[in-house]
């Protein structure tokens, strides 16, 4: 897949027009060439664009209705490492907190007392509690479900729970997920929750810094999982009785997945995950499909910079939708569904931990044929990004002290 990647700095003045550094990142093709034309653009002196006629034009209508009218409000910043947020009504938030505590932000305030009645968490290094979703039909059954890292005489590894939140306590507790086997490292453990139109779950699983894991289809390290909201495994999912191999598996060959989401028009899942020096990715999730670590990727072996595996491309392995070079560290993602910023209505976002900052994707027909970089280095490390059921886009950074900031268009 053929990408050209764009970067400008401005001037004062520019950033004013522009209001940040605006980096687009095109995919003009789905076979590998180098972009047809060379063309100045006058909104950006001193910077020279290599592209296609069409993303030529595409880029200046982007920045034409730009959105410098976009502000972020931060609504808290007591929020200690925050990881996933899931929305009770539209006055009412859940946030993880990585520690272990599950908090309630109910009519713009924090509340002070941290929801009780949660399992065991062991809070090592990249774990602790994590994601949060809601089921489907949460108005009548009341179903939460909980990502979190949690131990045994074997190690650590990635579980999942779901429980009904009755005053200031999840009470009717149900593990419906283990990560088998579990490991001593303290990083790679995923872990998104997501639920697809149908009302099936997926839970996105680490590698568990162990490579060779990710393809070994007896062992859950390093792919998505696929359940009934009540943990029982669908018939037809791919290695449904097959021997030696765990049914839960949906797909496989994925590095550290920390971000899914469902796109609301095809129902079905997205999701990415962290490459290493380089090489993160976006991809579309499908029955029973390697998505290639560490056999394939755009990325190489830290500090060394050497090649990883047998190259970028592979028969019968999946190439990713749209990737990262070099990495953003990405984590959260959401298709925008609100009315609040009519402009972003139907893109793709995703947090940066590490360029603190939020990638609004353009998507067509499946397809990633835009990219624009947002707030850089205003609010922190981008952990989380959701649409809210009120139409606003709300963030979490990922700090001591993070923040909970809502996205709205400027008076």
């Amino acid at each position: 897949m053929n990408r050209c990647q764009y970067a400008s700095e401005h001037n004062a003045s520019e950033r004013d027009l522009l209001r940040k550094r605006v980096s687009v990142i095109f995919q003009l093709s789905p076979h590998p060439k180098p972009c047809e034309y060379q063309m100045d653009l006058p909104l950006f002196p001193h910077f020279t664009l290599r592209l296609s006629l069409f993303s030529a034009l595409l880029l200046l209508a982007l920045n034409a209705n730009a959105n410098e009218t976009v502000r972020g409000v931060i609504l808290t910043d007591q929020l200690s490492h925050p990881w996933g947020m899931a929305f009770l009504s539209a006055d009412e938030i859940l946030i993880t907190e990585r520690v272990g505590r599950l908090r309630r932000f109910v009519n713009g305030k924090l509340l002070p007392k941290a929801i009780e009645g949660l399992p065991e968490i062991s809070a090592i290094g990249q774990g602790g509690l994590l994601d949060i979703a809601l089921h489907p039909d949460y108005p009548n059954n009341g179903w939460i479900y909980l990502s979190y890292v949690a131990g045994d005489g074997d190690g650590i590894g990635t579980e999942v729970v779901r429980g009904k939140l009755k005053g200031d306590r999840l009470q009717q507790i149900e593990k419906i997920f283990t990560l088998l086997p579990k490991s001593k490292p303290g990083y790679h453990f995923g872990s998104r929750i997501a639920f697809d139109h149908q009302g099936y779950l997926y839970i996105t699983l680490g590698d568990r810094g162990d490579r060779p894991r990710a393809q070994d289809l007896a062992d859950h390290a390093g792919s998505v999982i696929r359940l009934h909201g009540d943990g029982s495994i669908p018939t037809d999912n791919p290695f449904y009785n097959q021997k030696g191999k765990r049914a839960e598996i949906y797909s496989y060959g994925h590095r550290n997945l920390q971000g899914a989401t469902t796109n609301p028009k095809s129902g079905a899942i997205w999701t990415h995950e962290h490459g290493p020096q380089g090489g993160d990715e976006i991809n579309i999730i499908h029955s029973g499909a390697n998505y290639g670590w560490p056999i394939i990727t755009y990325g190489v072996n830290y500090g060394s910079g050497t090649p990883i595996g047998e190259g970028k491309a592979k028969a019968g392995v999946e190439q990713p939708l749209y990737y990262w070079v070099p990495s953003i560290a990405p984590s959260g993602m959401t298709f925008y569904s609100g009315d609040k910023i009519p402009q972003w209505q139907g893109d793709l976002f995703v947090g940066s931990l590490k360029f603190q900052l939020l990638v609004r994707l353009g998507i067509q027909e499946d397809k990633v044929i835009s990219e624009e970089r947002l707030f850089e280095g205003e609010f922190g490390r981008i952990r989380d990004v959701r649409t809210g059921v009120d139409g606003y886009l709300y963030l979490l950074t990922d700090a001591d002290r993070g923040k909970l900031i809502r996205l709205e268009n400027a008076p």
